[in-house]
């Protein structure tokens, strides 16, 4: 027995595939913290530093303008204790951006930690902690945080989301685009339906998932905070969360538009015979004036292009204002400019993501539609080089950041995808312009259709309604068992003609067409139930068996029909290349979303140049804790040694201080210390350490010539005949 499944099963697995692949790319995308666009380029005190006496204040300042809160800034004592006055200064002045808290007077000595967080410009957390000593540096049992912000499962789960929202987005507007500009007949297909609709569906989850995240992605991190009302109304007032609620505001009008797209304009573009069946209840043999038809085609096509267009930009308008573009240089340009680049990309990945559904799961392409497309494809990347060129200028800068930074690395993989895509795209073309017309067996009714595609949309609803099982059961009550065997027969026959069929399904008809008995020739013959419907069908002996030759005809219609589809081999190479073009864009997709979270390489020279042309991650004081035995009477310790500000081509000064098990300071007869970068053969070079206290020496102008490894010899003599010699890897900027 051949059984048949519901072919919307094929399609909703490939819809898994897709949306699962494009979850592995974000989710590879968001398991590194997210990347910080505003950067701490300086501080009073300075991090690492020791002052003789305890500030009046601890001031940040920022390479680009950033949202901050009273509890932005916290300033915590060695034992871990909160001390600053809990109030944020506003200290900015000009082009630099500058934040502070106070601090009360009389402030011990010892090693004060600062944490602080904010919220770039282009709505990304950044968050960071650096520590300060006043007299001397001391123990310090402060606990800052540990996960970066925007990082751990609620960043994932974030970057996720901004993934999905651009696919959905894509997916929504792109397809629309194709159903209104290059074929409208395609609204009556489901195919195409359902990715609109999905498509919607898709990204206002996601920008409702976004707006209950925001709260502990720019905050705590926990989880348990989306349920935080009062962390959403703070949100609210923000300019990412004004975005999302907009967003969500015109999703409500985009959901009116695909609603006329897939009613009143699918309606529209229905076959001539279509509307004359719907309409035979209330007007019999009514015929609609055909230029009443066409004026109202037009109408609607105008309509939903402007009311499109509109609802397209303000969605993309909606990532202009609150991401890159909103930020750094020239955002007046920038932003309408970014608008562009996202309709572009719309209109040529999510057109070819509703090509793809049409060629796979539709009536024949028509070569008038794929030429539109490929008209539109063309002037969406002309709009995309122009926009991605000024991005490019604006984001990176100089030719030495497009492979120094890794906003450059990722520049330049996107721009090899694009030129990947637009390869393939280059094949598509050169298939669609050997493409034919669709031949006349699939379209029944292309002399009914003006200027469009019904008769390719009437096929395909006759092939879905073949396909479902409800017709398979509707056809085995009507038919009685000789006329089912007759009509499975004729069926089989006609299936031969063309190309051989899956074996068990040619037995099982062979075996019910030879089981129905031999008509009489001198006899009438019988008439059609399909061709007389006013003949009462015979009583029916086996239901389920009718049921199974049903469904067995229904199998052999949809074999026929996709053999005569796969058997125009232009048709066949243009769904390939297509189908590779979306495996290219699902990828492309996921650098695009992962290059909007990644911080800008002008933003990372800025904060080279501003740290003395070192990264904000070289620019760290090293600190290294060390054991030692030398074996002997009180030989056993621990050494801290602090090079302050730990990188090469300054004068760094290093601190030492020695401690017994119980931690106390505890003084040696020698200390020696040498750096060595055996990479570079250089060293080892001595440092001579005075002592100025029990258990404390101290080292200025220490000369480390290349950034790298390198690695610090550390002797620690106890007596006349202990000793021992650790050595450390210490990284240098």
């Amino acid at each position: 027995m051949v059984t048949t499944g519901p072919p919307a099963r094929r399609s909703a697995a490939l819809r898994v595939l897709v949306v699962a692949v494009a979850l592995a790319g974000a989710l590879f995308g968001g398991a590194v913290p997210a990347s910080a666009h505003a950067a701490l380029t300086g501080s009073t005190p300075a991090q690492g530093s020791v002052v003789d006496r305890a500030p009046e204040q601890v001031a940040l300042t920022f390479s680009e303008g950033v949202a901050m809160g009273d509890d932005s800034i916290r300033v915590l004592d060695p034992h871990g204790k909160r001390v600053d006055r809990g109030k944020l200064r506003n200290l900015c002045s000009g082009a630099t951006v500058k934040y502070g808290t106070g601090l009360p007077p009389g402030l011990g000595n010892g090693t004060y930690t600062v944490a602080w967080q904010a919220v770039s410009a282009d709505s990304h957390p950044v968050s960071g902690a650096f520590t300060f000593s006043v007299g001397a540096p001391s123990k310090s049992s402060a606990a800052v945080p540990q996960q970066e912000a925007g990082g751990g499962l609620v960043g994932a789960l974030y970057g996720i989301a901004r993934c999905l929202a651009y696919a959905g987005f894509v997916l929504m507007v792109g397809g629309a685009a194709f159903v209104v500009a290059c074929r409208p007949a395609a609204a009556l297909v489901r195919s195409v339906q359902r990715l609109v609709v999905h498509g919607w569906a898709l990204l206002t989850g996601t920008t409702v998932a976004m707006l209950l995240l925001r709260t502990p992605y720019t905050g705590s991190g926990d989880l348990a905070d989306v349920f935080d009302l009062g962390g959403l109304q703070q949100v609210l007032l923000t300019k990412p969360g004004a975005a999302l609620v907009s967003r969500l505001l015109l999703l409500a009008a985009a959901a009116l538009f695909v609603a006329v797209l897939f009613g009143a304009f699918a309606r529209a573009h229905e076959p001539a015979g279509a509307g004359a069946e719907s309409g035979a209840e209330g007007e019999a043999g009514a015929v609609a004036d055909p230029a009443e038809e066409a004026r109202r085609r037009k109408d609607l096509t105008f309509g939903l292009g402007i009311g499109g267009v509109i609802v397209a930009t303000g969605l993309a308008a909606t990532w202009a204002m609150a991401e890159h573009a909103s930020t750094g240089l020239q955002p007046a340009v920038a932003m309408p400019v970014d608008v562009l680049h996202l309709l572009a990309v719309a209109a040529w990945l999510g057109g070819l993501a509703a090509l793809l559904v049409s060629l796979y799961w539709g009536p024949p392409v028509e070569r008038r539609a794929v030429r539109r497309f490929s008209r539109i494809a063309f002037g969406s990347v002309v709009v995309l080089a122009a926009t991605g060129v000024y991005q490019s200028w604006r984001q990176v800068g100089t030719w030495s950041a497009l492979t120094g930074t890794s906003y450059g690395r990722l520049l330049l993989l996107k721009v090899g995808l694009v030129a990947v895509l637009v390869g393939i795209a280059w094949v598509s073309r050169r298939w669609t312009a050997r493409l034919g017309e669709a031949p006349a067996a699939e379209n029944t009714a292309a002399a009914a259709e003006a200027g469009g595609t019904a008769a390719a949309t009437d096929a395909a609803e006759a092939t879905e309604v073949a396909q479902g099982e409800q017709e398979a059961g509707e056809a085995a009550e009507r038919l009685s068992a000789k006329a089912v065997g007759q009509v499975v027969a004729k069926a089989a026959g006609d299936a031969s003609a063309d190309a051989p069929v899956a074996s068990s399904t040619a037995a099982a008809t062979a075996t019910a067409a030879s089981s129905a008995p031999d008509p009489d020739p001198e006899a009438d013959p019988a008439p059609d139930p399909e061709t007389a419907p006013g003949t009462p069908p015979e009583a029916d002996p086996d239901p389920a068996r009718a049921a199974q030759l049903a469904r067995q005809q229904a199998a052999l219609r949809t074999a026929r029909t996709k053999r005569l589809r796969d058997a125009d081999p232009e048709r066949l190479g243009l769904r390939r290349s297509v189908l590779a073009e979306a495996s290219v864009a699902v990828v492309l997709l996921v650098v695009t979303t992962v290059l909007t979270a990644t911080e800008p390489a002008r933003t990372e020279a800025a904060v080279q140049a501003a740290s003395g042309g070192q990264s904000t991650a070289s620019n760290q004081p090293q600190v290294l804790t060390v054991p030692f035995d030398t074996g002997g009477p009180h030989g056993k310790g621990t050494a801290r040694v602090d090079l302050d500000p730990g990188r090469s081509g300054n004068a760094n000064e290093l601190r030492l201080r020695l401690s017994d098990p119980s931690g106390k300071a505890m003084d040696v007869p020698e200390v020696k210390l040498s750096f060595t970068q055996k990479a570079k053969k250089l060293g080892p070079l001595p440092v001579v350490p005075r002592h100025t206290g029990t258990g404390h020496w101290r080292a200025s102008g220490v000369q480390l010539p290349v950034p790298g490894q390198w690695q610090l010899s550390l002797l620690v003599r106890t007596s006349d005949i202990d000793q021992v010699t650790e050595i450390r890897n210490v990284k240098i900027g």
